[in-house]
């Protein structure tokens, strides 16, 4: 019998807690290294994209994109960070300059361009996850924005290369999706590319 939702959604939340464990005991070192691994990895990826990269400023432990935002800007490519709109709106990508100020918004309080900073819209955008597997599931942090702002894109037919960025500890063997989950095309690690097979 097909496992209900409320069983996937369990499941969902043991993996999640399981990758934030293993991502948070990473010491300051490795997670140093990492970093710039996953930038090194990701760039000659996005600097080969005609149009502009969403990327996201990164909270609490993530891995962090902003030494890979310099590399791109030093390649001119235009940058956009994500800003949370009403709630269960999509997010929307917004030109992101390098002295352009950001201020939290939303919760958990995220780092956002300036509500005048113009409008974008992306050739590929860097997803943030908490769990991802080798066929482009992910599992995020529960508030389903970036599924709603994928489904959007492809619903007003623009389809943005979608790449999970993490830490390669954030692996699991599967992740277990519901009728909303929206797949990634890859996912970049310190240590690998992974393409993704689409759901």
């Amino acid at each position: 019998m097909p496992d209900s939702l409320t069983d996937i959604a369990a499941r969902k939340s043991d993996l999640r807690r399981e990758a934030l464990r293993r991502r948070g005991a990473m010491g300051r070192c490795a997670r140093s290294e990492a970093i710039l691994a996953a930038a090194r990895k990701a760039l000659p990826v996005l600097a080969r994209i005609a149009g502009p990269v969403a990327l996201f400023a990164a909270i609490r432990d993530e891995l962090d994109p902003a030494p890979l935002a310099g590399a791109l800007r030093l390649r001119g490519i235009p940058l956009a960070l994500p800003a949370v709109g009403e709630p269960g709106a999509p997010l929307a990508s917004h030109r992101w300059d390098s002295d352009d100020p950001l201020a939290p918004a939303g919760r958990p309080p995220i780092p956002t361009p300036r509500a005048a900073a113009p409008a974008l819209s992306p050739a590929a955008i860097l997803v943030p996850l908490a769990a991802f597997d080798r066929a482009g599931g992910r599992i995020g942090y529960g508030g389903g924005f970036y599924d709603r702002t994928l489904a959007a894109l492809a619903a007003a037919g623009h389809r943005p290369l979608t790449l999970g960025y993490a830490f390669s500890c954030q692996e699991v063997p599967q992740v277990p999706l519901e009728p909303h989950d929206v797949t990634l095309d890859m996912v970049i690690t310190q240590d690998e590319i992974i393409s993704c097979a689409r759901g």
